[in-house]
């Protein structure tokens, strides 16, 4: 099951946003919410509230399964910044003449999901690993040779 969370036309540069996202894919849910809060940029705040949002949502809103989903089980599937709208915005210059300032957006898109239970595989014993013989190389015929004589 996943879970979204959204945060539309922040007022922040989505190039910003990325280096935040790129360190939370992957991670749990409560662990991305703490490597979040330590990082001081303003782009982790606003991730931080995405991610708590999208946390929230999974416990609960109800789902297809008429189950709630614990935070302890949520992994960050995707942590995505797209563009937004570009304010186009002037900057007075000399000689009455002006520059164009670019006031970019972003939007923030968060998606959790649960983890896969995990399942441990069994360990192989030391004496299993020794008896275990390669099998013979398949040797040439005798008339086969890589070089002939003419």
């Amino acid at each position: 099951m996943e879970v979204k969370a959204e945060h539309r036309y922040a007022k922040i540069s989505a190039f910003k946003v990325r280096e935040v996202t790129r360190e939370i894919q992957g991670l749990p849910a409560e662990q991305a919410l703490e490597i979040v809060r330590l990082i001081p940029k303003k782009a982790a705040r606003l991730i931080s509230k995405v991610l708590a949002s999208a946390i929230a949502n999974a416990e609960n809103n109800e789902n297809k399964e008429k189950r709630t989903l614990r935070a302890e089980n949520l992994i960050v599937k995707q942590a995505i910044a797209g563009e937004g709208p570009t304010l186009k915005r002037m900057h007075a210059r000399a000689r009455g003449s002006g520059s164009r300032i670019n006031k970019r957006t972003a939007h923030i898109r968060i998606t959790l999901t649960e983890a896969a239970p995990a399942v441990e595989k069994p360990a192989k014993t030391k004496a299993a690993k020794k008896n275990k013989t390669k099998a013979p190389a398949a040797e040439k015929p005798a008339g086969a040779s890589a070089e002939t004589k003419s």
